[in-house]
C-alpha cells in the first residue's frame, strides 16, 4: 500500500488539531504534547503536525478525489472547517481540466479540494480575483 505523507510545522497545536480533526473527520491518531499525526484511509495519507518556533511550511497541499460527490463531501468538510472557503469551480490547472475549491488552515497553508475529469493541452491560469488559483 502507498500512502501519502505530510508533516506540517504548525504556531498553535491545539488550534490545529481542531482544524484538522474537522476537515478529515476524525481524531489524530497519535497526540503528544508536540505532534499530532492521523494515520487515515480515506485519503490514505500519513499526516503529521509539530509545532516549531520558525515560519510555518509547505506552499499548498490538496485532496484529490475521484467523484463529483466526493468532491461534495470534502468541500461540506471544509465549510465546516470554520475557515473561508474560495471556490475556484470548473478551471484548467496543470494540464489537467478540474474542480476545485480552496481553504487556508490556521497557519494559512493553503488546502485545495479538487476532482479532475479531463486532461488539457496548456498549463492553465485558474481563477481570477487576487487569490493564488491553479498550482503556481
Amino acid at each position: 500500500m502507498k500512502r501519502f505523507h505530510v508533516h506540517l510545522k504548525v504556531t498553535d497545536l491545539a488550534r490545529s488539531i481542531d482544524f484538522y480533526e474537522t476537515l478529515f473527520a476524525a481524531p489524530p491518531t497519535v497526540t503528544k504534547a508536540d505532534y499530532a499525526k492521523w494515520q487515515l484511509d480515506d485519503p490514505k495519507v500519513n499526516f503529521a503536525i509539530s509545532t516549531t518556533q520558525t515560519a510555518a511550511g509547505i506552499e499548498h497541499l490538496g485532496i484529490q478525489v475521484d467523484s463529483p460527490e466526493e468532491l461534495h463531501e470534502v468541500y461540506g468538510r471544509m465549510v465546516t472547517a470554520r475557515g473561508e472557503v474560495y471556490e475556484e469551480g470548473h478551471t484548467t490547472c496543470c494540464y489537467a481540466q478540474s474542480e476545485k475549491a480552496w481553504i487556508s488552515d490556521p497557519q494559512g497553508v493553503e488546502w485545495e479540494a479538487f476532482h479532475t475529469y479531463g486532461g488539457s493541452t496548456v498549463y492553465g491560469e485558474g481563477a481570477s480575483g487576487g487569490r493564488k488559483t491553479c498550482c503556481g
